[in-house]
């Protein structure tokens, strides 16, 4: 039997507020990228639970953990014990969910979905708002689950306002609402300028010998494994600075060599001390379904610390950045000639167009003009239809 669920008391006691629930398949402490930038700015107006998977352990009984991510966000992960069958693990779910929206006073329910797997055990909830954040093509991702695509043809029945991650995402799902918006990646434009100044070097980066080009991001097989092998084994003299979680893939699969550098995961915070030591930023993604409809944030972040860009032919990055002559674009049989070219620019050289290209693209920017379209689709649904009088 479940263990009783017990609901912290500060989600209780908080003054009564619009309620806004997140079912993610992403973990608030994983990487710092979207869910957390819009979510941030979203407390300010909304109580947040950010409802993420369940964590199987060895254990007796479920329960769910809280915890808190930020000032008006916390962080609920039900804890399953190893083995839960699917159906089990879809009804203790629905239970946690029930008993957090009933013990959280809130004068309206507004949930935001980035997974539609969700809808398994939230899909008989009463929201005032739904919301689809479509972030990414989670159907061609590594491992995606066989009833993803089912489950999003019925989250776009069930929203009343949905955004995409991209330009790309937004032109393939354009015509299954009737209520979308692009709003691609944006930035957090004083955070990453950081890395335009001088600060002391993390300790694990320190000994790598210049010039650099660096990476940062999940590293799945979203990355281009063969051509960071090829880039490093091409170009010796250059020492490549890989940051991020592996995921999805062995990590005995990756390139090993004496100028090849996989630092691990770092935290958000930490990022401009590592961009500020690099000559270069590169993506070297793959091109393939699950990089099709991608809009990589780690290309204004790069540009707003101040690094020349190297990139593969990432479609919204080339009909965006690269158009704006922001990026250079490259492929396996040009990697070496445009990096070259990018470590010889001086850094300074393209700052003040990227510095105009990036003022109008900042997370809160992002976050009113979505806040306005949930707003009009909430008004829409309490307008009573007009009845003629028998």
């Amino acid at each position: 039997m479940d263990a009783a669920i017990r609901i912290p008391a500060t989600i209780k006691t908080r003054k009564e507020q619009d309620l806004l629930i997140c079912f993610s398949h992403l973990r608030w402490n994983f990487v710092y990228q979207r869910p957390q930038h819009l979510l941030t700015h979203a407390s300010r107006e909304h109580q947040i639970v950010y409802f993420e998977e369940p964590v199987f352990e060895e254990c007796s009984h479920s329960s769910i953990r809280f915890c808190d991510a930020a000032p008006g966000i916390r962080v609920a992960t039900p804890v399953l014990p190893t083995g839960t069958s699917p159906a089990r693990a879809d009804a203790i779910q629905r239970r946690y969910l029930d008993r957090i929206v009933a013990s959280t006073p809130h004068a309206q329910l507004t949930a935001w979905y980035y997974t539609p797997m969700a809808l398994r055990f939230s899909a008989h909830l009463n929201f005032d708002v739904c919301v689809y954040d479509c972030m990414d093509e989670l159907s061609a991702f590594k491992n995606a689950p066989a009833q993803l695509a089912l489950l999003e043809r019925a989250l776009f029945e069930r929203a009343d306002v949905v955004f995409t991650g991209g330009l790309s995402l937004f032109e393939a799902k354009r015509c299954q609402h009737r209520a979308i918006y692009p709003f691609p990646s944006s930035i957090d434009v004083n955070h990453f300028h950081k890395a335009r100044a001088p600060g002391e070097e993390p300790a694990d980066q320190l000994t790598i010998p210049h010039p650099r080009v660096g990476f940062f991001g999940v590293i799945d097989e979203r990355l281009d494994i063969d051509l960071v092998a090829q880039a490093s084994k091409r170009m010796p003299d250059v020492h490549f600075v890989m940051l991020g979680p592996v995921v999805k893939i062995d990590p005995d699969s990756l390139p090993r060599a004496n100028n090849l550098h996989w630092l691990g995961s770092k935290a958000y915070k930490d990022l401009p001390d590592y961009l500020r030591h690099w000559d270069v930023g590169w993506m070297p993604f793959a091109l393939n379904e699950a990089t099709r409809f991608i809009s990589p944030t780690k290309t204004p972040e790069f540009l707003a610390a101040g690094l020349p860009v190297v990139s593969t032919a990432i479609v919204d990055v080339v009909r965006s950045y690269a158009a704006a002559g922001l990026v250079d674009i490259a492929d396996a049989e040009d990697i070496e000639a445009k990096l070259r070219s990018a470590l010889a620019q001086p850094r300074e050289m393209h700052l003040p167009a990227v510095d105009a290209y990036l003022a109008k693209m900042s997370w809160q920017r992002t976050w009113d003009a979505m806040a306005a379209h949930i707003k009009k689709a909430g008004a829409s649904k309490k307008v009573v239809p007009f009845r003629r009088s028998a």
